[in-house]
């Protein structure tokens, strides 16, 4: 059935609330049992042997002190010699140190008093014990840290990590055969630096879940009746791999044909989508691309607009006429009507025309790569082989190699990967210098690897049902509190009732966007970049608003209020391990913040599954706003070999039956694809085309920024959008992976009208930490009835940390390791953070650490920079090891599912037994 919660709390009263059918699984690549035989277990019990000896001996060790003292008034009777040989007896017992001569301190202490003898003999023995302790550790770690370094080898060996690692390390990958082929009981200084970086990557293949190739594997699933009820779900045992040729590499070949003026005569030339004439100019948007940096891991190349004037002449004037009327138009064809209407050299014309190209004017879209393009490579091959031209055909001829490449590298084992990528480059290399390139180029990273795990995993709907939904619900009234765009809505709303009044209607939406931009908003970006959301003593800090919005006083003082009861929560709480969110809190925050566009609120979650507490929890780790985004990116894995489409058709199928009432979805694509994050199937019936772009769905399903209205609805005081061809409302979707924030202008700022957000919560913001504890401070974790919204952290300087002595004793340091956890309560498994200056490292990723292997810790050592501001975040691994939900014939695996909620003003027309017919989705 469908999951559907008609509930009052904290979202508008009569709307509905469910969760979607669909969800996506995100796995480890490795079972966590692979990483388990990098611990050290006998190194680790005689560490806490160490220590609760440490306790005891230190604890006697006090109360003896206070007997040895009243002793000393009968040892001054004895002379001055036994009461020195007491005194310094004490003080040895207080610090923990053997006397010289164990035994001749007992005999002294028994002569004074049997009885305190007795006591000392025995804390002597433990003491004796102590030593020898201290004394088999550097044997017994150097042992299990040899046996680690043999399980590091073999788990390295693994074909999917190895798989993985060429994509996403080929350097550090080429470099493993020597580290696994190394005998030697500790590695050289180069081989351990290899160690270190192959055992960052091991721990984020077994531990964490960001897809990417196979470290992560994805699964498309559904909430089905019959499912395990207990929650577990089971990976399948063949893995399938869907490789996409990076947009970068075709984006550089297209700009080696555009830079050469005899190759791109032959190129099909249209006017910029969009223009128009405005008084004695032309208007139209002019985009520019900055390349990206080739050499950086993952790149993609910008792309901004702006609303641009040529001076309008009689040239100009007409040659537009031509552009307009005829189609197929060359470049040499418009250099030829140039030549033949105004007389003019070649050589004129040419430079003409190739200024009208700079200036964007003229645009050439057969070699832009299509946003829903499931192949990029052959959609630009059958591209250049349209254009009819000798070099093109060749060009085209020459991309048959790399597609070929491209075609064998999933089903190839590692080295026939390594050879496949060698070649694949260069072939790449070979059509760029064809084209003239002197120095060709091509980014770090060409290829692009999804790897499904499974096309229908089907997860028990009470998942995500009952108490756990509702307090899901719950929480979801208060994620705008942390919705990065909410403000720039609101200001957007503000500038539009100043123009054209409540009730105002605006029927130029470009010249509304470039007015928006360079009036206000660009300099109001600019302004609150610097802003910081609370002050050094937890004040809040108002939002900035020019333009005097309610609804901004109204955000800030919700968020005022939802700090002051974390406040209050963490006074009365912090000590806690759990901190609990009441739900009138929650409650009255969603009150404070209003029912914004209770319509239709899409949500989607990144969520784990907790099983280790007895009943399943939730553990939100991030949320978004908008429609299909757990989906978008991965369309190509499910669609099918053939291309058919198959479930990105059902997707929109599925949208187009969650539409309001008198609206439809269109998509914004934000402007020419620069990174294969945003290539996905079609899922919209329509698509918004902003000037300067083209667009390859049917006429039909166009929407241009010219058919577009925006009006101010004063009975919902909310701006939409409406088309005057369809008469119907539409709704701007984003399906990209790109931040809006990277997108142009013009979508980015179409963008503020649609159910988009961005809302990283940051539940402890406004609230003080608690004093240190050795430099040192804890959060405990943020928990709301069965989710999760923060787990246990600690913050540490660096200083603080036990830190490795140039040549000292390696068992010592990792006894201070696990004395530092243990006394500030660190679980065994954490996720590291680096911090300057009190932010996180810009650039930096959470790393693995786990205490209980010397392996880990080395890594972790060897990342820490020691140096003032620095510091270090420590989370909790949640749900830990024996809480996983999802399972394979290997083991258990990490994993997040990316789920989608929907809050309408009526259910959606889903029959309610949708979940019961078992998992649909094609594969």
């Amino acid at each position: 059935m469908t999951q559907r919660t008609a509930g009052t709390e904290a979202v508008a009263p009569a709307a509905a609330w469910e969760v979607g059918r669909r969800f996506l699984l995100r796995a480890g690549g490795l079972p966590v049992e692979t990483v388990r035989g990098l611990r050290a277990p006998g190194a680790l019990a005689w560490a806490d042997e160490v220590l609760a000896h440490e306790g005891r001996l230190a604890g006697e060790g006090a109360a003896l002190s206070e007997v040895l003292h009243a002793l000393v008034e009968a040892a001054d009777a004895a002379g001055d010699g036994p009461r020195r040989a007491l005194l310094a007896l004490r003080r040895q017992v207080f610090n923990n140190r053997l006397p010289g001569d164990p035994g001749a301190a007992e005999a002294l202490v028994a002569g004074l008093d049997p009885a305190a003898g007795a006591r000392l003999g025995a804390w002597l023995k433990d003491r004796v014990r102590y030593g020898e302790l201290l004394a088999e550790g550097p044997g017994l770690l150097a042992g299990e840290v040899r046996e680690a370094r043999g399980a590091l080898r073999a788990a390295l060996a693994d074909d999917r990590l190895r798989a993985g690692l060429l994509l996403a390390s080929p350097v550090l990958e080429s470099r493993l055969d020597a580290y696994l082929a190394d005998r030697a009981e500790v590695p050289g200084k180069r081989l351990r630096k290899v160690e270190r970086s192959a055992l960052t990557y091991l721990y984020r293949t077994a531990c964490k879940t960001s897809p990417f190739s196979t470290l992560t594997p994805v699964a498309s699933g559904v909430f089905a009746a019959g499912a395990d009820p207990g929650g577990r779900l089971a990976l399948a045992p063949e893995w399938t791999g869907h490789v996409r040729l990076s947009v970068v590499a075709l984006a550089r070949i297209a700009e080696l044909i555009l830079a050469d003026p005899v190759l791109r005569r032959d190129l099909t030339v249209v006017v910029s989508p969009g223009w128009d004439r405005d008084e004695d100019r032309v208007r139209y948007v002019r985009q520019w691309v900055t390349a990206g940096d080739d050499g950086a891991a993952v790149t993609f190349d910008a792309v901004r607009d702006r609303l641009f004037y040529l001076r309008g002449s009689g040239v100009l004037d007409r040659l537009l006429d031509v552009l307009g009327t005829r189609e197929g138009l060359r470049l040499r064809d418009l250099v030829e009507w140039l030549r033949r209407e105004h007389g003019a050299e070649r050589a004129e014309c040419e430079r003409y025309a190739a200024a009208l190209l700079q200036l964007g004017m003229v645009q050439v879209p057969a070699l832009r790569t299509d946003v829903h393009s499931p192949d990029p490579l052959r959609s630009f091959q059958e591209a250049l082989r349209g254009i009819g031209a000798a070099w093109a055909d060749a060009v085209a001829d020459g991309l048959d190699g790399p597609a070929a490449c491209l075609a064998a590298y999933p089903g190839a084992d590692p080295a026939e990967r390594r050879a496949l990528a060698r070649a694949l480059r260069e072939a790449l290399l070979d059509v760029q210098r064809g084209l003239g390139a002197e120095d060709p180029a091509l980014p770090r990273t060409l290829l692009y690897e999804d790897v499904s795990a499974g096309g229908a995993v089907a997860a028990a709907p009470e998942l995500l049902g009952g108490e756990t939904g509702r307090a899901l619900r719950r929480v979801e009234g208060v994620l705008p509190l942390f919705d990065l765009t909410l403000p720039h809505r609101i200001t957007l709303r503000g500038f539009f009732l100043a123009r054209y009044g409540r009730g105002g209607r605006c029927d130029d939406l470009l010249g509304l966007v470039h007015d928006f931009h360079e009036d206000l908003f660009d300099q109001y970006l600019s302004f609150t970049a610097r802003r910081t959301p609370f002050a050094a003593d937890g004040s809040y800090v108002p939002e900035e608003n020019w333009l005097g919005q309610p609804a901004l006083r109204s955000l800030d003082a919700a968020r005022r209020r939802f700090a002051a009861g974390m406040r209050e929560a963490w006074e009365r709480d912090g000590a806690a391990e759990e901190l609990r969110v009441p739900a009138e809190l929650l409650a009255g925050v969603a009150e404070e913040l209003g029912a914004r566009d209770a319509e239709f609120v899409p949500r989607s979650h990144h969520v784990q599954v907790d099983l280790g507490g007895g009943s399943p929890r939730v553990v939100l780790n991030r949320s978004y706003g908008g429609l299909a985004f757990p989906f978008s990116r991965f369309t190509h894995v499910y669609d099918g070999e053939d291309g058919s489409g198959g479930f990105s058709a059902a997707l929109r199928e599925e949208l187009r039956a969650r539409q309001p009432e008198g609206a439809v979805f269109a998509e914004l694509t934000g402007g020419p694809v620069t990174s294969n994050l945003n290539l996905h199937g079609r899922l919209t019936d329509h698509q918004i085309v902003c000037p300067g772009e083209t667009s390859t769905v049917p006429e039909e399903a166009r929407i241009g920024l010219d058919d577009l209205y925006l009006v101010h609805e004063e009975e919902t005081d909310r701006l939409v959008l409406r088309s005057r061809r369809l008469g119907v409302r539409v709704i701007p979707v984003y399906l990209g992976y790109l931040v809006p924030v990277a997108l142009p202008e013009i979508p980015r700022t179409l963008l503020l009208l649609s159910p988009s957000t961005m809302t990283p919560a940051d539940v402890w913001g406004g609230v003080p930490e608690g004093p240190a504890d050795g430099g040192v401070t804890r959060r405990p974790r943020v928990v709301h009835d069965g989710v999760v919204l923060a787990r246990r952290e600690w913050t540490a300087g660096t200083e603080v940390l036990p830190a490795r002595v140039p040549g000292g004793e390696e068992s010592a340091w990792w006894l201070e390791w696990r004395r530092w956890q243990r006394a500030h309560g660190l679980p065994d498994r954490v996720f590291a953070t680096p911090l300057r200056d009190g932010r996180r490292v810009p650039g930096a990723k959470p790393l693995f650490v786990d205490f209980a292997s010397p392996l880990s810790l080395t890594a972790f050592d060897a990342l820490l920079e020691r140096e003032p501001g620095a510091a270090v975040a420590l989370r909790e691994m949640l749900p830990s090891e024996d809480g996983l939900h999802v399972v394979s014939g290997g083991g258990h695996h990490v994993a997040e599912l990316a789920v989608e909620t929907f809050t309408s003003a009526s259910p959606a027309p889903f029959a309610p037994t949708a979940f019961e017919d078992g998992p649909s989705c094609p594969n």
